[in-house]
């Protein structure tokens, strides 16, 4: 069962407690349970302001949603100039700005990779405006993070210097490199300052090409995959800089990987749940290139799922098995970027190299 946990924060005040009494009506109808303890929770509400802290997660794969109050919007100024500082700094996952009163409030969101926009319209009843906003917070509220990393020191000695297939891994983080790529799918910089851009960089892993990620297929069961937070351009060492996959848990919810022994490893991209469904699924498919760009004419998922987690690993799946070749397909991430799957890591980047948009599109 989805539960969630609201902070105290939320009673120091007249509007914000009327605001979470609205919410959490709204929530419970949408199937969720509200808990008194925040180590049964899936999902963390929590105010933002000048005055509260942010919320710490014990467990990575809480969801936190912040909730922002504010007087009135600026209608001038692009929504995510407005607000994307403060996302950032409220370490939430997502941010849900109120903005008004609450007998009239505007819901705006905004995501740390997916841009910013707003919920509702004036021309909607109070009611219908909570409605919407649980409508659309409700899919990510409800999303399995396939976040922990098993490791087992058993890969065997004659793998531990690579393959064929990781070093067509590092070639391909080579020649991303040169393509010249945003990390996000949106100019980041333009919203933050210096200070809050190298936040960023420090909590997402965002320098050189640690953006995206890049997979290959071992054998019928198992595929090399870059790490997690690594320069693309510098894939070189296995255990730190490539992994192995090679099961899934589904039962504990976790990525099974091969390491050499005595090495302390990294982990695997979070989006391995989204390959390892795929290799499994097409045994036809050799390779897959995950960037923070677009294509044009592209079939893309009809809802911006969080990286890592499996809803976002089967609505790409459902796209994939539409495809009219999924062993050479291109699938859009709505408002994300593009997983892109092909024969080996640099026959996918000589097939898509003159169709690739620089910037995602936002809708």
């Amino acid at each position: 069962m989805d539960k969630f946990w609201v902070t105290q924060d939320f009673q120091e005040s007249g509007l914000t407690k009327a605001f979470q009494i609205r919410l959490v009506e709204a929530v419970n109808e949408a199937g969720f349970v509200e808990t008194q303890e925040v180590n049964e929770a899936n999902t963390v509400f929590q105010v933002v302001s000048d005055k509260t802290r942010p919320f710490r997660r014990r467990n990575y794969a809480v969801y936190v949603i912040g909730v922002l109050f504010q007087p009135s919007l600026d209608n001038s100024q692009d929504l995510l100039k407005q607000f994307y500082s403060t996302h950032i700094r409220s370490l939430s996952n997502v941010l849900i700005i109120v903005a008004g009163t609450l007998a009239d409030p505007t819901f705006v969101i905004t995501t740390l990779e997916r841009g910013a926009f707003l919920v509702s319209s004036a021309d909607d009843d109070l009611d219908t405006r909570y409605q919407k906003l649980v409508n659309r917070i409700a899919p990510l509220m409800r999303s399995h993070l396939i976040i922990r990393n098993r490791f087992d020191p058993d890969l065997r000695p004659s793998l531990w210097n690579g393959t064929r297939e990781t070093a067509s891994l590092s070639r391909a983080g080579q020649i991303l490199e040169s393509w010249d790529l945003l990390p996000t799918p949106f100019p980041m910089q333009d919203y933050l300052s210096a200070d809050e851009m190298a936040h960023v960089k420090r909590l997402f892993g965002i320098g050189g090409l640690s953006y995206g990620n890049l997979s290959v297929r071992h054998d019928d069961n198992s595929f090399w995959m870059s790490a997690s937070g690594v320069d693309k351009s510098r894939l070189n060492e296995v255990g730190r800089d490539i992994l192995l996959v090679k099961d899934f848990d589904a039962e504990e919810e976790s990525i099974e990987l091969s390491v050499p022994k005595g090495i302390s490893p990294r982990r695997v991209s979070v989006d391995a749940i989204e390959h390892w469904n795929i290799y499994q699924q097409h045994p036809d498919i050799g390779a897959i290139i995950h960037i923070h760009a677009w294509m044009t004419g592209v079939p893309a998922t009809e809802f911006n799922y969080p990286c890592g987690s499996k809803e976002l690993a089967e609505e790409v799946s459902k796209q994939l098995a539409k495809a009219e070749d999924p062993g050479h397909a291109v699938i859009g991430l709505k408002n994300h970027g593009l997983t892109i799957t092909g024969d080996s890591p640099e026959e996918i980047l000589a097939r898509i190299h003159d169709h690739v948009l620089r910037q995602v599109p936002m809708q």
